[in-house]
Order: C-alpha cells, then structure tokens, then sequence
C-alpha cells in the first residue's frame, strides 16, 4: 500500500518514516510538507493511504481533505494536539495518532488499515446490490424495506449516512465509503466527496463553476460536481 506523509515537521517525517520501516506492506512513496505540496503530491504519486498532521503552513489538514477529488485515500492524522480528534473521525478517517507517535498505536492503526482494505476487497462485484434489490434500512423505531433503484442520493455526514429514497431520508450508523461498496458502480456515481448519486434519478444537468456540473435529480435535488468529476461523469453518460 502506497503511503504519502504529509507533515512541516522534518523531525516528525522521519520518525514516522522509520518506524514505518517495520511494515513491510507499507511502502512510503513520498512526503509533503504543507497543503499545496500535499495536494500536488497527492495528484502525482496516487498513494492508497496519507498520514496528515492537522495544523501546517497554507491551511490545515481538514481544508486540504474538502479539497480532495475521488478516489480518496485513506486518512490517518498525526498531530500533537488531542483536540482535533473528534473532528478528525468526521472525515472518517482511520485513526487519530498523537505524536510523538508511539510504535504500538501506529500497529493497531495500520491493522485496522488492513481490516479495512481486507473488507473492501471482499465485496466483488457479484455480491453487490443490484437496482432491483430491496435493503433494510433503519433508523431508530422506524423501518423500511426499500428497493435500491427508489435510492436517488446518499451524503455522507461524518461517520453517518444520509439516505434519501422517496419523501424519507433517515441518517444510518455507517460511512458513506461502506455503503458506497455495496452499491454497483453501473448505476451509482461518487459525484463528491461527500455524495453518491443514483444516475437513474439525473433530471437535467448544466454546467458549473470552473468547467464543473449542476446535476439535478427527480424531487428537486442539487448535486455539484468538480471538473474532474464531471468528465467521469461525461464519459460515463457518453454514446
């Protein structure tokens, strides 16, 4: 799994890059030391998994990751504040290690790295829900049994999710990551960060800012999609 560290601290890269060493699965493919280096290095090298530090020179971790594009890679933050850590799991991300990073959290950090791309791995695409099945969906005291095409968006909301299916839209303990791989590809798209659409629910389309799309769904909705998204999205609905 590539690995990208992104911190202004040379002292901190290093560390962490040699305790590293100690995983052989984990290969470190580059370093970044603030957020406009992180995010060229991130367009650059493609790593499955980056360890950010919170607060560096020209924004701080959490602006960097709103201004990530799919496919994201998997988050561990490294910071010496504890503070951030709720916010931290609000972007989902995988562990929130205090440094100076001790050798033993940084081990059940990356077992549950490898928990999760061992889950991942293990939805093919046969086991994936087609537009005809029904799921369960639950939300407190109330249920329902919905058909997956009758699903037009999904937004994620930290750890939760927020699914919108006929007038309903109840919040579900589970990533918007998660569910999106239960989902089949051919019919739902990752239009942003933090939204999955069904592309049988795409009522009109007109472009947006910065060569980017408006996509409006059936029922009202707006979703915007970057430029980068948009010429996925373009190349998806092309004859």
């Amino acid at each position: 799994m590539k690995a990208l560290l992104i911190d202004d601290e040379r002292l901190a890269r290093n560390e962490l890059r040699r305790l590293l060493k100690a995983h052989e699965d984990i290969a470190v493919v580059g370093e970044a030391t603030d957020a406009d280096d992180a995010l060229a290095k991130i367009a650059q090298l493609r790593p499955d998994l980056i360890f950010l530090d919170v607060q560096m020179p020209g924004g701080d971790g959490f602006a960097l990751l709103e201004q990530l594009e799919p496919p994201l890679p998997l988050v561990i933050f490294t910071t010496a504040y504890d503070e951030f850590a709720v916010k931290a799991f609000e972007f989902n991300a995988l562990d929130y290690l205090l440094k100076p990073v001790d050798p033993n959290r940084l081990v059940a950090a990356l077992e549950k790295l490898r928990k999760h791309a061992v889950e991942a791995a293990g939805t093919p695409a046969e086991s994936r829900l087609s537009a005809e099945d029904k799921v369960f969906v639950r939300e407190g005291e109330r249920c329902w049994f919905v058909p997956v095409k009758n699903i037009r968006l999904l937004e994620s909301e930290g750890n939760y999710t927020r699914v919108h299916f006929d007038d309903q839209k109840p919040q579900l303990f589970r990533s918007l990551t998660a569910m999106e791989e239960r989902l089949d590809s051919k019919h739902f798209f990752r239009a942003n960060r933090k939204q999955v659409i069904n592309l049988a629910w795409v009522d009109g389309i007109e472009p947006w800012f910065s060569g980017g799309l408006l996509v409006r769904l059936k029922g009202g909705l707006k979703v915007e999609l970057s430029r980068r998204q948009a010429q996925e999205f373009r190349e998806r609905l092309s004859l």
